[in-house]
């Protein structure tokens, strides 16, 4: 029989793991995915803002912007997914930060896999660093997404003149 002291020190410890779980990612909420904002944020059916953790793709306008945007969405658009948190659980836009999973699919490792993220590891929140890593490695290697020797055609910035031989053309017929 366990004497009193033995029986707290037995519920402290208990005590103590679970929280340690729940810190690293153990426990997990599933959420439908209604919108896709681009390559490495979503919004759920609550109205909540997800970014991904551990990962950064191209922001709007810039080269591959779109290529990511659509992996995202092939992923997680319309289907449940499954947010793992690490240590951190929100940034400075007040947006959730998580893991996510859809289906047996971890998404932030599939998007750096396929070569459409980048390997972002901001601390505290660095459980798949390494992994990261080493799959950006290797996709940079075989030349995926962003490595690809096939670089986006630039959008031209319109001026002036442009603007009036717009013009010209639609008067001239």
């Amino acid at each position: 029989m366990l004497s009193c002291f033995e029986s707290r020190r037995a519920l402290l410890a208990a005590f103590f793991l679970s929280l340690s779980l729940m810190d690293h990612g153990v426990f997990a909420d599933e959420l439908f995915v209604t919108r896709v904002i681009d390559g490495d944020t979503i919004v759920m059916e609550s109205g909540e803002h997800v970014r991904y953790i551990g990962i950064d793709t191209p922001e709007k306008g810039r080269p591959y912007y779109n290529e990511a945007k659509r992996q995202n969405e092939g992923l997680v658009r319309g289907r449940r997914v499954r947010l793992e948190y690490d240590v951190g659980r929100t940034d400075r836009y007040g947006r959730t930060l998580a893991y996510v999973y859809a289906g047996e699919i971890f998404v932030n490792e599939e998007l750096v896999r396929r070569g459409y993220a980048l390997a972002y590891t901001v601390p505290p929140n660095v459980k798949y660093s390494k992994k990261f890593v080493s799959l950006q490695q290797e996709a940079r290697g075989q030349k995926k997404g962003i490595w690809s020797q096939e670089k986006p055609e630039p959008k031209k910035k319109k001026t002036v003149w442009d603007y009036i031989l717009y013009k010209l053309r639609f008067l001239l017929g």
